[in-house]
C-alpha cells in the first residue's frame, strides 16, 4: 500500500517542478523572447504530470480512506506554485 503513496510523492514532485518551469522559464521565453515552443513542450509535460497527479491522488484517497477535505486540499495545492511541495510535507509522508 505504501507504494501508491510513494508514487504520489514522486509525481507530486515532478508536477511541482514542471509547474515552476512552466511559469518561471517557459512563459517568460514565450512572452519576452518570442519562443512559444518552450510552452508547448513544458506545457504538454506538465499536463500529463497533472493528470498523473490527479489519478494517483484518487488512488491514495481510496486506499488510505482519506477525508474528502484532505484530498481536495491536496488537489487544490496543485494549482498553487510550490503547492505540491507543501502537500508532500503536510499529507504525503507516512
Amino acid at each position: 500500500m505504501k507504494n501508491s503513496l510513494n508514487a504520489l510523492r514522486l509525481v507530486a514532485l515532478l508536477e511541482g517542478i514542471s509547474f515552476l518551469v512552466l511559469l518561471g522559464i517557459a512563459m517568460p521565453l514565450k512572452y519576452y523572447f518570442d519562443k512559444p515552443d518552450a510552452v508547448k513542450i513544458v506545457g504538454m509535460a506538465h499536463g500529463v504530470l497533472f493528470v498523473l497527479y490527479t489519478v494517483n491522488l484518487l488512488i491514495v484517497h481510496l486506499k488510505f480512506k482519506w477525508s474528502i477535505g484532505v484530498t481536495l486540499a491536496a488537489f487544490t495545492a496543485s494549482f498553487i506554485p510550490f503547492g505540491t511541495f507543501y502537500a508532500d510535507k503536510k499529507w504525503f509522508r507516512a
